[in-house]
């Protein structure tokens, strides 16, 4: 029996400023839970994409996505926003 190893990576996106989402933050176990734990502290929307999280995973810090992950990543940016504007309105 083989346990999942917790990963979580985290997204920055300035419309205005960056080309394409950077990856700022990534980690595994106790790293991964304190992230989430920050999201949510912050009340900063989380996606799980286990998938997506893999490949990020493998990114450095600071390191644009690739061309090739920017459909899901739009997609990942799109719940974000959905996410958020509700957040603001019932807030």
């Amino acid at each position: 029996m083989t346990d999942k190893i917790r990963k979580a990576a985290v997204l920055k996106y300035k419309h205005q400023i960056d080309r394409a989402p950077k990856l700022v933050a990534k980690g595994k176990g106790v790293v991964a839970d304190r992230i989430l734990e920050m999201a949510r502290k912050h009340r900063i929307p989380i996606e799980r994409d286990p998938a997506l999280v893999e490949v990020l995973s493998q990114l450095d810090i600071d390191q644009e996505i690739p061309p090739d992950l920017y459909r899901a990543v739009a997609q990942v940016l799109a719940y974000v926003y959905r996410v958020t504007r509700k957040l603001e309105g019932a807030g």
